[in-house]
């Protein structure tokens, strides 16, 4: 199948970025497009047609998945404190405490303000910032060859990112020795353009005069009953202003405009709309997501509303890891055709919006982010608000947990 480097489709490319790292001469480099984001360039000058680059293309040469036997985990990580900085429940973290126990390195996704990059870690304590689902698209920079020389110098190697970052690895490794490597992926539903958060910062400096320190994207919260406020969370926004002082900016994020707009794929990656990774057929060992569903099939997962994890091992490798992970965690085995009725990232791509091109034009004009948020997202409905404050998960969960007691039952 041919891919970017050949026809130039912006569908066949992912942004893994594999094709620029194994390149022995620097002939490719990464760089934005008009919608912000970033392919790899070719400089024809250097280039020696070693054909390396295509041997790593993802749409040119599939790395191997993996779709049968798999384990499934639902529930969330024992320390509270993990658990609220954690997106989900903080199975990520089990994972990490689990595999990395001497002589490792963690790669994940870090960010600050605006950037969002690939770095590693060599301790434990400072996986804070790993965690957190950064929703965009990271720069690997040299994170595929840095693996491949901790590898070869006998270190475990634990590495975070997207399916398709993945999938770039394992096809920038090709045959190196791969015994000590544990590749853990964020199920995935695509990534929006980088020019929506940046025209949203353009609107903080004329406010405020103020620059994005940091992006919560999904902010648990504090309640009156402790920081339990999965279904409640909110896009919190640390901004630094011109006298040194910090403004953070908090909004529902049931009713933010960027989710409502990006739900609706009018802004994500072209390649995410032609996804082939959005399978069972899956590249790392372990898969991790939101426990969606949890209020339907697992209540007594639901707990208290702190955030649930979803733990797919697709190898005997993930299988392993993740059993003795659940010794710090609660919760349970879970059958894979029910966690896969509430993952649709897992069974198809996303389909493209009629209007993404309208709205990517305006994006891309002077129009201000007030103009676009008020153009192009929906106002929240009543059956939304009905969900949130009337009977949601958290209100399902409350009258299950009665009924529970009663019967001394579960789900």
């Amino acid at each position: 199948m041919a891919g970017y480097l050949i026809d130039k489709d912006k569908g066949k490319c992912y942004g893994c970025e594999a094709c620029v790292q194994i390149c022995p001469k620097s002939a490719l480099k990464m760089e934005e497009d008009d919608e912000g984001f970033r392919y790899p360039i070719l400089n024809k000058d250097l280039c020696v047609k070693c054909n390396l680059c295509h041997q790593v293309c993802l749409y040119e040469n599939m790395p191997v998945r993996y779709g049968k036997d798999k384990y499934v985990f639902g529930g969330y990580i024992k320390d509270e404190e993990v658990r609220f900085e954690s997106t989900s429940g903080g199975a990520f973290s089990a994972i990490v405490d689990t595999f990395c126990d001497d002589n490792y390195v963690i790669f994940g996704a870090e960010s600050k303000g605006l950037l969002v990059w690939h770095s590693y870690i060599t301790d434990k304590k400072n996986l804070a910032k790993f965690r957190k689902s950064k929703y965009s698209q990271s720069k690997m920079g040299k994170s595929y060859q840095q693996t491949k020389d901790f590898l070869n110098s006998g270190k475990k190697v634990l590495f975070s990112g997207t399916p398709c970052q993945i999938s770039g690895l394992k096809a920038f490794l090709r045959n190196t020795n791969q015994d000590n490597l544990l590749t853990v992926e964020v199920i995935c539903e695509g990534v929006p353009s980088p020019l929506y958060i940046r025209k949203y910062e353009q609107s903080l400096k004329k406010k405020f005069g103020a620059f994005i320190e940091s992006i919560d994207y999904r902010y648990k919260g504090h309640s009156f009953l402790g920081h339990h406020k999965w279904d409640f969370e909110i896009m919190r926004t640390t901004v630094m202003m011109n006298d040194n002082k910090k403004k953070v900016i908090e909004k529902d994020r049931w009713f933010t405009p960027f989710w409502d707009i990006w739900l609706k794929h009018l802004m994500s990656r072209p390649s995410c709309y032609e996804c082939l990774f959005a399978t069972t057929e899956r590249t790392a060992d372990i898969s991790l997501g939101d426990l969606w569903g949890v209020h339907i099939y697992c209540m007594e997962l639901y707990g208290k509303n702190g955030g649930s994890s979803l733990a797919i091992a697709n190898t005997e490798k993930g299988k392993s890891v993740l059993k003795k992970a659940e010794g710090s965690m609660y919760g349970h085995e879970l059958r894979f055709e029910d966690a896969l009725r509430y993952q649709g990232p897992m069974r198809k791509h996303i389909e493209m919006n009629p209007k993404r091109e309208q709205f990517m034009q305006d994006l891309k004009s002077e129009m201000d982010i007030e103009d676009i948020n008020r153009k192009w997202a929906d106002k929240p409905s009543l059956k939304l608000l009905w969900q949130k404050y009337v009977w949601g998960n958290r209100q399902k969960a409350f009258v299950w947990s009665i009924r529970r007691k009663r019967t001394d039952g579960c789900c």
